[in-house]
């Protein structure tokens, strides 16, 4: 099931995809996020070229939010890292990127080609945004960034070991993350002990919105969170999009005090109207989520992407 369509805005700005015909007509390059893309056709060679003709085309310094698109047949090609390192020093104002932003009729989420990420942190050390979407062969060797203030990573099945490599980075000014922990069926196959050290807050001193979404083991996400102590520093809790029931309900409502959050966002789940109107009765003031309701079959429950 997809659930993600092209973006339309990205950090705060419209996004505008890049043609080289008409982008030196934009006056003010810092007021739009700039999505490059080619097709799945295109080489690496062509896209390159492409990239290239955007710096001549759009002054790349004062650029603050980039999307890399389509790149080729990125089922087979890793993700342009090396590139956006190597130029690097031309977008001395980029501020936020989202890496592989494709959608599923470009490629499954599960075949996106990805690889060491790392050399993004260090080639934008004022990048404050970073979203990834896919995860076949993402590594991130553990780091420390002191200006990230959101990090994504969406997977429709996200490896323990690339949780494990989150968990140990140290983000002292991160506000967001969101991890989609996807299903064993596509790699996902993260234990609720791989993001102890996330739940345990020490590293992410800063984090106020956290999402463990679109996992297969939601259950036992909620019964780990219920005692986590990132959880009391929380604006926002989102366990959405996966297979969350009334056994992980039961979980949340036994433990820690909820009432200090904004919103709990748990839509697109599998929770009874029973349990569901008493967790909307025990978190008065609460924006809590509860919409797309699936319907619970036994042994027919599923995450909302994965392939």
């Amino acid at each position: 099931m997809a659930i993600y369509q092209h973006i339309t805005e990205f950090a705060g700005l419209p996004v505008t995809v890049f043609d080289p015909e008409s982008a030196a007509s934009v006056v003010d390059p810092a007021s739009t996020a700039w999505r490059i893309e080619g097709d799945y056709e295109t080489s690496t060679d062509e896209f390159r070229e492409l990239f290239e003709k955007f710096l001549s085309v759009v002054d790349p310094a004062q650029v603050r939010a980039l999307i890399i698109g389509q790149w080729g047949e990125a089922y087979e090609e890793s993700a342009p890292v090396d590139m956006l390192v190597e130029f690097a020093p031309s977008f001395s104002a980029l501020r936020a990127l989202f890496l592989a932003e494709l959608t599923m009729e470009e490629s499954e989420i599960s075949w996106i080609q990805q690889g060491d990420i790392t050399p993004l942190f260090t080639a934008f050390p004022e990048l404050e945004i970073l979203r990834v979407r896919g995860t076949e062969g993402l590594e991130l060797t553990p780091l420390r960034h002191t200006n990230l203030r959101e990090f994504a990573i969406e997977s429709g099945g996200l490896p323990g070991r690339v949780v494990r490599q989150v968990a140990e980075c140290d983000l002292p000014a991160l506000t967001h993350l969101e991890l989609w922990l996807g299903t064993d069926n596509y790699g996902g196959d993260a234990t609720v002990d791989d993001f102890a050290p996330i739940l345990a807050g020490g590293r992410l001193p800063a984090l106020r919105r956290l999402g463990l979404r679109n996992a297969e083991i939601a259950d036992q996400v909620a019964a780990a969170v219920a005692g986590a102590p990132v959880v009391a520093r929380l604006d926002v809790l989102d366990m959405s999009l996966g297979m969350l029931g009334d056994d992980g309900v039961a979980a949340l409502l036994a433990g820690q005090p909820l009432t200090h959050l904004k919103r709990l966002d748990l839509h697109r789940h599998y929770i009874s109207d029973e349990v569901g109107a008493r967790l909307t009765g025990e978190l008065p003031g609460v924006e809590v989520d509860l919409s797309d309701q699936q319907k619970d079959r036994p042994g027919d429950r599923y995450v909302a992407v994965s392939e």
